[in-house]
């Protein structure tokens, strides 16, 4: 059996793993694993310029391929700079495995230079996370880390590891499987709870199906599309959701929720069955949870059974893989024997009522002469591209105008920080699935305070030759909370003015890349044109309306139905 360092040992787990590709940042307690893999050169290596871009880019590189991604940084600072991005991963349940360094283990606890206690501070937003004191259990860690991260409910893992762990030097017996007592997520779901699931079905006048990031992470897309279509059901999903049932599909409703469409509330508030598939019921969905689907009963399928019955009263719970567990009712609907016309026949007064909602509210924005929309920019966009891009976004409301005025036909085509919320995301994740699928076309789509908080990662971006285009809606505000204060706060536009933002096209040339600005609506097109075009790292700025809202929105603690519109 073959003797190896702890250093190597991690790179040739990751190598067993199928890692492609690391996004890091070195420093003096990762120096050896670092010299590692610089040694083994089988690995792809990409030096971020903070190490926050570093787990953003890993999370970014996993969503777009549903691998597990994988990120390294040193200890203390290094580490605490990754902080946001795990939580990010956390909240989202996003497969990644943070590698971080530590000072020697006769140090710990000693307030040594750059030491901290990161598997304590990360505790809270890790699936789990270790500190490695014997070199000896270093293989089975390694095993155990990125299948707790890929398995169940994913989400990131962390490993701390200490400077003379990845010196010493023991055998390396890689397990080929892993089996933990503790650890057993059901996916296979139960039948009889599938079969009460059609009951409910059989009996609904007036069902929705409700799909939530869960059904792109099971890769259950095309069971979703089979049994909306199998029972004539409308869809609705949420911001995590978009994209695993079709955008442009006909009974699409769209994204639901504070930033939801008319339709899609109106529908959720009057259904008498929800169908939930891999959705967690959060806040932003439900709005005021009294006053939410009163009349429903609720079919609930997701495999992490804290999430049922968490947030709503649920009547049918199913534990399990959205994926299996839509193939399960998909095939109990098809031994039914009722042909899809039945179905149509049924729901079709409901459907009227459906479309009644759609003409009376659709999705819509003023326009001024001379003055640039941004759901104008995201419309040209969306016709420019097909929807056949990587679209990552930033966070506020250039995420919520693409979430309502992009089209997502395909999974894992919008990558954004729902759970979290976090400012910064979509560039550095946009250089993870770059870097996953060089040949696609990736865009974040930004705001100009938003993407100025990971902006240093630019330099990555040209040091890679990555084409990721940039989208910059510039409003001169931190504009979500603007709308906010205008709405609310009678005008106070407290701290979030920016009197001072830098020349986005002259930021671009000084990096390298190119830039291009619009400042009148019949300049749009021509922008994205050119922009789309380059075959390098493009800033496309765009001199938005300061004052714009997102429309619908439904005011915090208020029932979904209470939406303020256009």
């Amino acid at each position: 059996m073959t003797k190896l360092p702890g250093k190597q040992m991690v790179v040739e787990a990751l190598k067993q793993e199928g890692v492609d590709v690391v996004f890091g940042f070195p420093g003096g307690a990762i120096i050896d694993v670092y010299d590692a893999m610089e040694k083994d050169g089988n690995i792809k290596h990409v030096l971020v310029r903070h190490e926050q871009g570093a787990a953003h880019a890993a999370d970014g590189y996993a969503r777009a391929t549903g691998k597990v991604g994988v990120c390294i940084a040193t200890s203390g600072p290094g580490a605490t700079n990754t902080v946001t991005g795990i939580a990010t991963a956390y909240m989202d349940s996003i497969p990644i495995v943070v590698f971080t360094g530590q000072v020697p283990t006769s140090l710990i606890g000693n307030d040594a230079f750059q030491e901290v206690d990161i598997v304590g501070i990360t505790r809270p937003c890790t699936k789990h996370n270790y500190l490695v004191k014997d070199v000896r259990k270093l293989p089975t860690i390694l095993k155990e880390a990125f299948y707790i991260a890929s398995s169940g409910r994913p989400g990131p893992v962390l490993i701390d590891l200490p400077k003379d762990v990845q010196n010493q030097v023991a055998e390396f017996d890689y397990p080929d499987k892993i089996k933990l007592r503790s650890y057993n997520p059901v996916v296979e779901p139960h039948t009889k709870q599938i079969e009460r699931a059609f009951k409910l079905i059989e009996k609904a006048k007036q069902p929705i199906i409700y799909a939530g990031g869960g059904v792109i992470i099971a890769n259950a897309h095309k069971e979703l599309r089979k049994l909306a279509e199998s029972i004539n059901a409308p869809v609705t999903m949420t911001l995590m959701g978009l994209g695993g049932f079709p955008g442009t599909h006909k009974q699409s409703l769209g994204m639901l929720g504070m930033h939801g469409t008319y339709c899609a509330n109106m529908a959720m508030a009057n259904t008498d069955l929800i169908i939930a598939v891999g959705a967690r019921f959060d806040d932003r969905v439900t709005g005021k949870i009294e006053a939410f689907a009163p009349n429903a009963a609720v079919i609930h399928i997701d495999i992490d059974p804290t999430s049922i019955q968490k947030n709503v009263k649920v009547d049918v719970p199913i534990v399990g893989d959205c994926k299996r567990a839509l193939k399960k009712l998909v095939k109990v609907i098809e031994e039914d024997g009722r042909p899809p016309e039945v179905w149509r026949e049924k729901f079709r007064p409901w459907w009227d009522q459906i479309h009644a909602w759609q003409q009376r509210h659709p999705l819509t924005y003023k326009t001024e002469p001379g003055v640039i929309k941004p759901q104008y920019v995201i419309e040209k966009l969306y016709e420019l591209t097909k929807g056949k891009a990587i679209i990552t976004t930033e966070v506020g409301q250039n995420q919520m105008w693409t979430a309502q005025f992009y089209k997502f036909d395909k999974p894992r085509t919008l990558l954004t920080s729902g759970g979290l919320g976090t400012m910064g995301y979509g560039f550095p994740a946009a250089i993870g699935a770059q870097m996953a699928f060089p040949n696609k076309l990736v865009i974040d789509v930004a705001g100009d305070g938003s993407i100025q908080m990971n902006i240093q990662e630019m330099a990555t971006a040209m040091e890679q030759k990555l084409p990721v285009k940039i989208i910059i809606l510039n409003n001169q505000f931190l504009g979500m909370v603007r709308q906010w204060q205008e709405l609310f706060y009678d005008r106070r536009y407290a701290a979030t003015e920016f009197s001072m933002t830098p020349d986005f096209v002259k930021l671009a040339e000084a990096y390298g890349a190119k830039g291009f600005r619009a400042t009148k609506p019949e300049e749009v097109e021509e922008t994205l044109k050119k922009g789309l075009a380059t075959d390098c790292l493009t800033i496309m700025e765009f001199a938005i309306a300061r004052e714009e809202g997102v429309f619908p929105m439904v005011p915090a603690g208020k029932a979904t139905t209470e939406m303020l519109l256009v």
